[in-house]
């Protein structure tokens, strides 16, 4: 039965198509659609009748599957005014859903896979109305896994003339096929025979996605060292393409020294007889090669070094001269050298003329030169006892004295490298005859008779003098101190003042003798009192004072008892020789009272801190 239906509506079908010639059907489709793998795609087919009156009754709208090259179909859809249907049987049937109305029809894949990159035909056909029919090209886009370089380990020469392998770069799991380019430091490498080959390995995955492995080989030169190398991989998304960079990786290039340079590392600054030196040798090869140092005096002999490092332990005068080194490769150029200029400074130690001592008379003159060899200009200075005494190489002594005896050291330096500087001394003896110190050949003192004086008599001179004492006016006297030095001698006598003394100071040695007189004038010596403390002094005459008083009084009393009673003679001589005895009282009264205050008022004074006068 329903073969017999289905074969009417095609007879009937046929017969509008030839009635209905000249109708057609509009289809407005898009050329293609452009997905991410697993999203989900909509495939959209709009149909419009021209040049009819109105809308035929029956649409029908069929969706096919069009397989590679064009040759084969396969419907998935099938609709019509009464019946919408996804085929059974088909890769879309369990993940497609269509929506339709009059005028178009949409399906909707979920989860797109990669086998779903395909063209699906949308077929329209409204019988006597016309039909039509439209291609939509499914595209499936998967972006592949960041691309992932890697450098070769081992170093490249740069003396290999044909191109060598530098690095791979690999990019995975992309769909379409990526595509991989190269970079060094970020300019584009092209393919150019005898310096750049690239080559490309492309692998199906069984997950359908697109791995490509890409080879660089490159031509390196010495320039290629601090080059960076990249690769980059472009691949296709909806509507676009994009790109995502390596990392950039370094190779190691060999490669010969074409320049060394030699220099001085260490001391710092001049170097000078006794400093360890070291010369360091370096090329522009890589790898650093190893060196050979010579001296350009003795260029056969090849000086013990360490690597790149020549060390000249405690170097003097004769290490001075041209050094040079080169680099020990096989294919090193012979004019590939280093050299530098080495000059040991020295400084000889000093002369001194006169040399160790010399002796010279006082008053005279003397000039002493100081002189060392060195490679550097010197520089002079004169020392005595700590104290700068001159500058330059020659030291002039005028008019000598005794002070100018001892010893002078001279200083040579240089200037420019301080560290450099030597000594030398000579000693200066003056001679002459002795010299007493102070400008008085005599001395007049006075002195107090039993007193001790201490005379001090002090002299120079060369050689040393010695000093002794006469003295006239006293026995009693001795030498208490005495000292001497190089060339000064000092004497030091106690004599006791007993009368008139003349005591001379001789000071003599083989050059002559001085001599110095202290002449001594005896004050006769006024009585004293015993010592006594001011506060029991004081005390003492306050008694002395009242003790007297009530003598005084006590006598006075008694004289006016023996008055009163007439046992005291009234008469003129008699009143006269009492007045006379009274009168010699009241004076010695009057004078004790006066001595007594003299003396409580020196004492009072005293006590309170006063000085007596």
């Amino acid at each position: 039965m329903a073969l017999l239906l289905r074969a009417a509506f095609l007879l009937l079908h046929l017969c509008l198509l030839q009635r209905n010639a000249w109708a057609r059907v509009e289809l407005t489709v898009s050329p293609s659609v452009e997905v991410f793998l697993g999203d989900a795609a909509t495939i959209q087919c709009q149909h419009t009748f021209k040049d009819i009156s109105q809308e035929p009754r029956l649409v029908i709208t069929q969706m096919f599957v069009e397989a590679v090259g064009g040759s084969k179909r396969k419907r998935v859809y099938y609709g019509d005014n009464a019946l919408t249907m996804v085929d059974n049987g088909t890769d879309f049937t369990d993940r497609m859903d269509a929506v339709s109305d009059h005028h178009s029809t949409q399906l909707l894949i979920r989860d797109v896979r990669l086998s779903d990159n395909v063209v699906f035909v949308c077929q329209v056909n409204g019988l006597a109305a016309g039909n039509a029919e439209s291609k939509t090209r499914l595209r499936v886009f998967a972006p592949p896994q960041a691309p992932v370089i890697e450098g070769v380990p081992s170093a490249i020469s740069a003396t290999t003339e044909v191109p060598s392998k530098v690095a791979s770069c690999e990019v995975s799991n992309g769909f379409p096929k990526p595509n991989i380019t190269w970079y060094r430091n970020r300019e584009p490498l092209t393919s150019t025979p005898g310096y750049v080959n690239v080559l490309t390995l492309v692998m199906r995955e069984s997950s359908g996605l697109y791995s490509v492995q890409s080879t660089l080989e490159y031509r390196v030169t010495k320039e290629d060292k601090d080059a960076r190398f990249s690769c980059e991989v472009s691949f296709f998304v909806p509507a676009a393409i994009r790109t995502v960079e390596s990392s950039a990786v370094n190779v190691s290039v060999h490669y010969p020294s074409t320049m060394v340079e030699l220099w001085k590392e260490s001391p710092q600054g001049l170097v000078k007889e006794g400093d360890a030196v070291e010369l360091r040798c370096q090329g522009d090869g890589n790898p650093p090669p190893p060196f050979i140092f010579t001296k350009e005096q003795d260029p056969s002999v090849n000086l013990p070094n360490n690597g790149d490092l020549l060390v000249l332990s405690s170097v003097t005068r004769r290490d001075s001269g041209i050094y040079q080194c080169r680099p020990l490769e096989a294919d090193s150029l012979p004019d590939v050298k280093g050299e530098m200029q080495l000059t040991v400074h020295y400084l000889d130690p000093a002369v001194v003329v006169p040399k160790d001592s010399e002796f010279m008379l006082r008053g005279e003159d003397l000039t002493a030169t100081c002189n060392a060899l060195s490679s550097l200009k010197t520089s002079t200075v004169w020392y005595k006892d700590d104290q700068q005494v001159g500058e330059g190489n020659t030291l002039l002594l005028r008019d000598a004295t005794y002070e100018t005896s001892g010893e002078y050291i001279c200083e040579v330096y240089v200037p420019s490298l301080p560290s450099l500087h030597t000594r030398g001394t000579v000693h200066i003896i003056v001679q002459g005859g002795p010299e007493i110190v102070g400008e008085e050949q005599e001395v007049q003192l006075e002195e107090a008779e039993g007193r001790l004086v201490n005379l001090s008599c002090e002299a120079s001179g060369h050689p040393l003098p010695s000093i002794t004492w006469s003295v006239t006016g006293s026995q009693s006297w001795q030498e208490v101190a005495s000292k001497a030095s190089d060339h000064v001698i000092h004497s030091v006598v106690s004599v006791k003042v007993t009368s008139d003394i003349s005591a001379q100071c001789n000071a003599s040695n083989v050059m002559g003798t001085e001599v110095k007189v202290f002449s001594i004038r005896a004050i006769p010596r006024l009585p004293s009192v015993d010592p006594f403390s001011p506060v029991e002094g004081s005390g003492m005459i306050i008694v002395a004072i009242i003790l007297g008083l009530l003598l005084l009084g006590i006598l006075g009393g008694v004289l006016y008892f023996l008055r009163k009673k007439g046992m005291i003679g009234c008469g003129r001589s008699g009143k006269q020789e009492i007045t006379k005895e009274k009168t010699t009282k009241d004076d010695i009264v009057v004078e004790m009272k006066s001595d007594v205050k003299s003396e409580e008022a020196v004492h009072l004074k005293a006590v309170n801190g006063d000085k007596p006068q």
